[in-house]
């Protein structure tokens, strides 16, 4: 009779990297009162928080440049009256007032990034988000202390999906790709992960454009951030 080979031991992970937006921290609100006081501002109709939070995951600029579009598909007149520059500047002014103010970390979220840490797990926060808002937004939500490295969608050359900026995290902290994770929340997160070569992680309660985000095939689909420290702590079960 044949003897059974033990099970290999699942590969260490000495680092995640966490996507902001829809995945640390619930931000569609703050983003929408933003978008909309831009809106109000060129006397252009509100739009319903729902349907901006379809549109987050690309950054503030993104958002507005699609948001625009939309808009000037509607009423061609629009494209006239309202210049894209103008919607642009505006949304840097008015986000820049209320970030912070309405985000809430997801359920669970201080205490997960703090057990990985207590371990020695090293975090860094990677979103498309610009690093000035990132950072507000991590403070406010009493994250600040959490990540020692944080890239903002203009923090390097390149942004998610970009190879480069996953790639760029490992080689800051000196770690081996393959002990490398990153949990978004999007396929914007699953694609960067695949093209930097490092474990593609996800979790369902986020935006991604309202599909839901096992379409993108991650490697894991973790159902909060605790099973996510579970995972990687050998804690779960």
């Amino acid at each position: 009779m044949k003897t059974a080979r033990p099970a290999a031991p699942a590969l260490r992970i000495d680092l995640v990297s966490f996507d902001l937006d829809g995945t640390l921290v619930d931000t569609a609100a703050e983003i929408a009162e933003a978008v909309n006081r831009t809106l109000d501002a060129h006397a252009v109709a509100r739009r319903p928080v729902d349907e901006i939070a379809l549109l987050i995951g690309a950054g503030a600029h993104a958002l507005m440049r699609r948001l625009h579009a939309r808009c000037t598909a509607e009423d061609a007149g629009l494209a006239q009256r309202v210049a894209l520059a103008s919607l642009l500047d505006g949304m840097d002014t008015h986000y820049a007032a209320v970030t912070g103010s309405l985000a809430r970390p997801y359920p669970g979220c201080r205490e997960a990034l703090a057990r990985l840490r207590a371990r020695g797990v090293r975090l860094a926060c990677v979103t498309n988000k610009e690093a000035r808002h990132a950072l507000r937004v991590l403070h406010a939500a009493g994250l600040g202390d959490d990540f020692e490295l944080v890239v903002g969608g203009d923090t390097l050359a390149q942004a998610k999906p970009h190879a480069s900026v996953l790639q760029h995290v490992a080689r800051h902290f000196g770690t081996d790709l393959a002990r490398s994770a990153h949990v978004g929340d999007s396929g914007i997160d699953v694609q960067a992960a695949r093209n930097a070569g490092v474990h593609a992680w996800a979790v369902p309660y986020g935006y991604n454009a309202g599909v839901p985000i096992a379409q993108a095939h991650p490697d894991r689909l973790f159902d909060s951030l605790s099973a996510v420290a579970d995972h990687v702590l050998g804690d779960a079960g």
